[in-house]
């Protein structure tokens, strides 16, 4: 059995950061989606205004297929609906997504929020709000330094996903729950 740890891609850990200058966060748009059928994960795209930066998010295939339905103005409903009424009858507004840490494989982004009477941002996987952020048209911001050590994070990825591909032993369903 193939044994895959992120501590052994990604020796250092990387540490929550929140002390960024607001000169430093640059905003970042949708720009697409990449998908494959083999093993690797799919990467949503975002970049910066003039196109020159790029911020490839690992995000699971059920977030894809969310992200992918939202893009479709023909959808009358998403998934998001209720979190999205939930949000506004509690008056609690996102008001951005920011990239914070990279840990093994996974990206964090906070969200920052007005109106709750304890919070102003939570800390989230990436892969487990970019829909909704998209949803509910929340800027979404990183640092260049961010970028850049997702690059390598992405590069990673891909990897382990070929090295997967190419040693058919790892692919063995070894539990009746695997497909």
């Amino acid at each position: 059995m193939l044994n895959i740890s992120a501590d052994i891609l990604f020796s250092k850990p990387q540490e929550e950061d929140v002390n960024f200058a607001q000169k430093d966060l640059i905003e970042l748009f949708p720009y697409g989606l990449s998908l494959s059928n083999d093993a690797h994960r799919p990467f949503m795209i975002l970049k910066d205004k003039s196109g020159d930066l790029t911020l490839p998010v690992p995000i699971n295939q059920i977030e894809a297929g969310v992200a992918l339905t939202q893009s479709s103005h023909l959808a009358e409903s998403t998934t998001h609906k209720f979190s999205e009424k939930l949000l506004a009858s509690l008056e609690i507004k996102l008001e951005r997504c920011v990239f914070v840490e990279i840990k093994g494989v996974h990206q964090y982004v906070r969200l920052y929020m007005a109106g709750h009477s304890q919070y102003q941002s939570l800390k989230f996987r990436a892969d487990e709000v970019m829909s909704l952020c998209i949803h509910l048209k929340v800027p979404i911001f990183s640092t260049k330094n961010f970028i850049n050590r997702s690059k390598l994070m992405s590069a990673g990825i891909v990897e382990m996903a070929q090295g997967l591909l190419q040693d058919p032993i790892s692919m063995i369903k070894i539990h009746n729950y695997l497909m």
